[in-house]
């Protein structure tokens, strides 16, 4: 029938393509008789479990190649993870410091600042004839003045501490900007035997030397705030002077009191005369025996002062007291406003501030500085409860920046708010809108004088 329908030849080729298709059903029947017999497939008993069974003993190696896989994956997202986050990250890892240098310096030998040099003033007036573009007055009465401040090279040791350095150095950068006065921000060590208190003087040293279009250069610890953005220092007042502290001449000189004076805001000019004082100021400052031993003799010879190593303002209460004619004659102890104001009169009273008086005093109505003194914002411990000092910096922070926000229109919610809010609506005039206070361009602000 199919050779009639196909032909003989096509009928041939389909009777031995069945024939092939059998042996083939055939030889896959007996493979799968073998295989159960081989791995034990067939013990569930359903083609379906079998066919899982086979599919298993053939892949195993696909499948746990396929979980290794995952496993890393995960592993490595965990481990990506925790190397990102910055609050886990061991801070010391980074803080490793190199060796300390092997040359130890000799006990037996007084301590240097450097060179002994004994005509700077001569230097410098050449220097300034020769440099006539970098005078060292830039206006009438008013000197270049270079405002150094700095701290410790490493981060805080507490958590909140270097935000507060942030706040404290913006704060001085903007009454430097208002001012027209240059910055130096220092975070280097530059000896290891002036650390702590004494750190500031061969620091001072060196600025007044590499810098000698200076005229005066004003230190400030990181831990005072400028709260009076309008008061310009009354400079005129200090043209026969070198040395200008807040302190009184009574507490100095008669009392010998250990605070007298207060060296965390003080003036110094680019002189000679500074030179010496910085030579007479250092040889109580490095660590070890020596400071220790000043300090005995500091704690015995001045009024009130407590059992301490030798600071920097004990020294400087103790040479002008012993030394009076010496140095008397070119230190101007300031006390008509304050160039240091302690916080702890100071921070309570800036609502009463605020309703009775404006900027521009400088004084107990309006203090040029608050300084923070015994809070220690970037150590383990002060001298007062965390909360009370973290707290009162944000409110004199705010109390001074908001002398620089109403130049814009705003001013912050609240002295202890970070928020602001407006104080003025915007206009398509915006050159005639005048500030308050009168700080987008002071009379006081610099003004470079011409060389002609």
């Amino acid at each position: 029938m199919i050779e009639r329908c196909l032909g003989a030849r096509r009928a041939r080729q389909i009777h031995k393509a069945m024939r092939h298709f059998k042996v083939t059903i055939l030889c896959l029947v007996m493979t799968i008789v073998v295989l159960r017999g081989t791995i034990g497939a067939g013990k569930f008993g359903t083609p379906e479990q079998d066919f899982v069974e086979i599919r298993d003993h053939f892949y195993p190696r696909k499948r746990a190649e396929l979980h290794r896989v995952l496993e890393e994956v995960e592993t490595t997202s965990s481990s990506s993870s925790e190397l990102n986050n910055y609050a886990t990250f061991d801070l010391n890892k980074l803080l490793v410091d190199e060796e300390a240098d092997s040359e130890k310096p000799d006990p037996n030998k007084p301590y240097s600042l450097g060179p002994k040099i004994s005509d700077w003033d001569e230097q410098r007036s050449k220097w300034l004839k020769q440099n006539p573009n970098f005078s060292n007055f830039i206006g009438p009465n008013k000197p270049r003045v270079l405002l150094v401040t700095g701290s410790s090279p490493k981060p805080c040791e507490n958590p909140v501490g270097d935000h507060y350095l942030l706040k404290s150095i913006k704060n001085k950068i903007d009454y430097c900007r208002l001012h027209g006065i240059e910055i130096f921000y220092n975070m280097a060590l530059l000896d290891a035997e002036m650390a702590g208190f004494w750190a500031k003087l061969p620091l001072i040293r060196k600025l007044l030397l590499s810098h000698p279009e200076v005229e005066f250069l004003w230190w400030m610890d990181s831990d005072a705030m400028f709260t009076d953005m309008a008061f310009e220092l009354p400079w005129e007042r200090y043209k026969d002077y070198n040395f200008v502290m807040h302190g009184w001449n009574e507490m100095v000189y008669d009392q010998k009191n250990w605070i007298g004076l207060n060296t965390g805001s003080f003036l110094l000019r680019n002189c000679q005369w500074s030179l010496d004082i910085l030579d007479a100021w250092a040889p109580m400052g490095p660590k070890g025996k020596i400071r220790t031993e000043a300090g005995k003799i500091l704690t015995r010879e001045l009024k009130d002062r407590p059992v301490f190593e030798a600071d920097d303002q004990s020294a400087m209460v103790y040479i002008l007291a012993t030394q009076r004619d010496k140095w008397g004659s070119k230190v101007y102890l300031e006390s008509a406003y304050y160039l240091h104001g302690y916080w702890g009169i100071l921070v309570d009273r800036y609502e009463e501030m605020i309703e009775n008086y404006h900027p521009g005093f400088g004084d107990h109505r309006w203090p040029l500085v608050t300084h923070f003194v015994g809070c220690k914002p970037c150590g383990k411990f002060g001298d007062y409860p965390v909360e009370r000092c973290l707290k009162q910096m944000d409110r004199a922070f705010n109390f001074g920046d908001n002398q620089v926000l109403q130049i814009y229109g705003f001013t912050h919610k609240s002295l202890g708010s970070r928020r602001v809010k407006r104080t003025r609506n915007d206009t398509n005039n915006p050159l005639e809108v005048k500030d308050e206070l009168g700080l987008i361009h002071p009379a006081f602000k610099a003004m470079k004088v011409s060389s002609s």
